[in-house]
């Protein structure tokens, strides 16, 4: 990559791409606010399992590879059968997909992010340098803790480039984002996380 890091980890450097950094708080997003209950618990499994009970929820589970007849996935609702720990990888990967595909399509996702105009905030954690030798460190400001800004406006782009997995897109944004940190910004091409406050 050119710009500060010239060939990332070469040294022994910890982190991503800044646009997978978004893309994985998104979808922390989508799993914090879904059902708490986990899915190999009776309740879980009946609660995922009634949220995946529509068109595009047994979609969902069909593009997550489930096969069960519905008369099965039934009786995994009810309580009286149990599905494979396989099984229940998969309908945790459906609930997760349905839910963020209703977010998205709901418009609630960038909605909560654009928070009226206000916008979110967003800390940037640099790059893990620990195991690299002294002198072959990048310089990166300040020295201990993240970077923080507010972002407006690149939310609904950012929702959508998530949803239809718009890599390019969603590093154009995090470009946006960056060059809002002055000077400092090709610091944070790479990054160890973001998170959205």
């Amino acid at each position: 990559m050119a710009g500060r890091w010239k060939h990332f980890g070469h040294y022994g450097a910890q982190g991503m791409p800044g646009w997978e950094a978004l893309q994985k708080q998104l979808q922390e997003i989508v799993k914090a606010g879904g059902i708490k209950s986990p899915i190999d618990t009776p309740r879980g499994l009946k609660a995922r399992l009634g949220y995946l009970d529509s068109p595009r929820g047994r979609e969902a589970l069909a593009a997550a590879g489930i096969k069960a007849r519905p008369a099965v996935i039934k009786a995994w609702q009810a309580g009286t059968r149990q599905p494979r720990p396989v099984n229940l990888d998969r309908i945790e990967r459906a609930y997760l997909d349905h839910r963020a595909a209703n977010l998205v399509r709901s418009g609630a996702l960038a909605r909560h992010l654009n928070n009226g105009g206000r916008g979110t905030r967003v800390e940037i954690y640099p790059v893990d340098q620990s195991r690299v030798q002294e002198g072959r460190k990048r310089d990166i400001e300040p020295r201990i803790g993240p970077r923080s800004i507010t972002v407006r406006y690149v939310w609904d782009d950012m929702v959508n480039a998530w949803a239809t997995g718009d890599e390019q897109t969603l590093d154009a944004i995090w470009d946006d984002i960056i060059c809002d940190l002055d000077s400092e910004y090709d610091a944070y091409s790479y990054v160890s996380a973001v998170g959205f406050s």
